[in-house]
């Protein structure tokens, strides 16, 4: 009685990996959303840096002999 018992709960433990394998996938992809959410909105700030940085130095700077490439279509 005690082996019947011993491999029913070897089986109910068994099927609880699959469940937690969906889970552990289920933080990963939580979390990589939200660092691929971090790079965007930390990019936006950057690019926004540099572009202030680009236009101070093109007041500064004397007519024709400072230009900072636009990277940005249409910017």
């Amino acid at each position: 009685m005690r082996e019947y018992l011993r491999t029913l709960a070897g089986r109910r433990r068994g099927g609880e990996d699959g469940a937690s394998a969906v889970e552990y996938g289920l933080l990963v992809a939580a979390i990589a959303a939200i660092v691929i959410a971090l790079v965007f909105a930390i990019g936006q700030f950057v690019q926004q840096g540099f572009e202030d940085t680009c236009t101070a130095l093109e007041a500064e700077a004397a007519v024709g002999t400072a230009a900072c490439p636009n990277p940005v279509p249409g910017g």
